[in-house]
C-alpha cells in the first residue's frame, strides 16, 4: 500500500486548489483533541493543517500526493515567517493589493530552491490573483465571476447577497431576486459534472459519482445563502467577488495568526500518499482526511480505512467530507468505530464551505 489508487487516474503536477475549500471551523469541531496530540492531515492547499496548530498539537503530519499542493503549504509557512498579518492577506489574495510582487519577494528567501523556482514562475499570476487564486479550482470560479455571472446578475445584485438579513429575508432574496431563469440555466451548464471535471476539479474525481452535480449545487447554495449568513461566508465571497471580504477562513484570521506562526516548526510535511504514513507504523490521535474516499472504489476505501485503524490510537477521530459519493466506515470495520453524530450535526450546521453534502466524524474504539 505505497500509493493511492487515484495517483494513476488524475494529474497531481499542478495546483488544483490554491486555497482550501473545506471549512476548518467544522473540522475543528470533529477533531477536538487534547494538547500534545499527533495529528495527520491531507495537505490540499495547507490551510487546515495550519488551523490544526491552534489546538496545540505536538505534531501535524501533512501528506499529499501532489508536490504542487505541498508547495502551497510551504509558501504559507514562508509567508507567515516573513510577513505581518495584513501583508499575508494581500499576498494570498484575500485583500486587494498593488504590492504582491514585493511581498512574494520577501517570502521567497525562506523557501528551498525548488519551491522558490516553482513560485517565481507563477509571479504574474500571483500579482494578478494572489497566491490563493492561482489554482485550477479558483480559475474555474474566476470564469464564472468574470464572464458568466454578469450575464445573469448585475453587480448590485451580487453585492446584495452579502447584506446582513434575517433568515426569512434571505430565503425571499434567493427565491425572488437571485434564482431567476438565467441563473438556473447557468447552474445546469457550468456546474454540470462534465464542466466542473474539465475546468474545476478532475474528471477522475467523478468516477464514482451518480446523479447531477448541478442539482446538488443548487441544494447546497440554499444552505449557504439561507441557513447560513452570506455576510459571514469567506468562500461564497471569493466565488462571487474574488476576495474574502470581511470574513476570513479560520487559518487566515488575525486572532490565530501569531499562534500559528509560533508553531510552524510542529508541521511535519511529507510529500506522498497517506498510505506511506500508514506503512511507517506510527500512531496518531486524529486524521483530517479531506474528501479522499470519494475518489476511490469501495474496495480501496475498505483497505485504506483498515490501514488508518492500525495507525490510530484508541479515541482517535477520522474526519472527512463527501460531496456526491456517500462514504462512511466500511461494514467490515464498523465494529471498531463509533459515529459521532453529535459532532457531525454541529459541524454541518456551521460549515460555510457549502459544496459538500456530508461531514463525517468517526471515533476509534478502545
Amino acid at each position: 500500500m505505497a500509493e493511492s489508487p487515484i495517483a494513476e487516474k488524475a494529474r497531481f503536477d499542478m495546483i488544483r486548489y490554491a486555497q482550501l475549500w473545506e471549512d476548518a471551523d467544522a473540522l475543528l469541531v470533529g477533531l477536538d483533541v487534547e494538547p500534545g496530540a499527533t495529528l495527520v492531515s491531507i495537505c490540499s492547499a495547507g490551510d487546515n493543517a495550519l488551523s490544526l496548530l491552534t489546538r496545540d498539537p505536538a505534531r501535524v503530519i501533512v501528506v499529499d500526493l501532489s508536490p504542487a499542493q505541498i508547495a502551497c503549504l510551504r509558501l504559507r509557512v514562508a509567508a507567515m515567517r516573513s510577513l505581518e498579518h495584513g501583508e499575508f492577506l494581500e499576498l494570498m489574495g484575500a485583500r486587494a493589493s498593488l504590492r504582491r510582487g514585493e511581498l512574494l519577494d520577501r517570502a521567497l528567501p525562506a523557501l528551498a530552491e525548488p519551491d522558490r523556482t516553482f513560485w517565481a514562475q507563477r509571479r504574474p499570476q500571483i500579482i494578478a490573483h494572489g497566491a490563493g487564486g492561482v489554482g485550477k479550482f479558483e480559475r474555474y470560479f474566476r470564469i464564472l465571476r468574470r464572464w458568466l455571472l454578469p450575464l445573469v446578475h448585475c453587480s448590485a445584485t451580487v453585492d446584495a447577497v452579502f447584506v446582513p438579513r434575517e433568515k426569512s429575508d434571505r430565503a425571499r432574496f434567493l427565491a425572488e431576486r437571485w434564482n431567476n431563469r438565467r441563473w438556473r440555466l447557468l447552474l445546469r451548464t457550468f456546474f454540470s459534472n462534465q464542466v466542473m471535471g474539465w475546468l474545476g476539479r478532475d474528471p477522475a474525481f467523478f468516477a464514482h459519482v451518480r446523479g447531477s452535480l448541478a442539482d446538488h449545487v443548487a441544494e447546497r447554495i440554499r444552505h449557504a445563502v439561507v441557513e447560513l449568513d452570506p455576510a459571514e461566508n469567506p468562500y461564497l465571497h471569493w466565488i462571487l467577488k474574488g476576495t474574502h471580504g470581511a470574513a476570513l477562513p479560520h487559518a487566515w484570521r488575525a486572532i490565530h495568526y501569531q499562534t500559528i506562526a509560533s508553531r510552524l516548526d510542529r508541521l511535519d510535511i511529507r510529500p506522498g500518499a497517506l498510505e506511506r504514513f500508514i506503512a511507517t507504523g506510527e500512531k496518531a490521535d486524529g486524521f483530517n482526511l479531506s474528501d479522499i474516499f470519494e475518489y476511490m472504489d469501495a474496495a480501496s476505501v475498505a483497505a485504506i480505512y483498515g490501514g488508518l485503524l492500525r495507525a490510530a490510537r484508541p479515541g482517535a477521530r477520522l474526519v472527512y467530507w463527501n460531496m456526491m459519493v456517500a462514504r462512511r466506515v466500511p461494514a467490515e470495520h464498523a465494529a471498531r468505530v463509533s459515529t459521532r453524530g453529535d459532532l457531525e450535526k454541529r459541524g454541518k450546521a456551521i460549515d460555510k464551505a457549502f459544496f459538500y453534502s456530508d461531514f463525517v466524524v468517526e471515533e476509534v474504539l478502545a
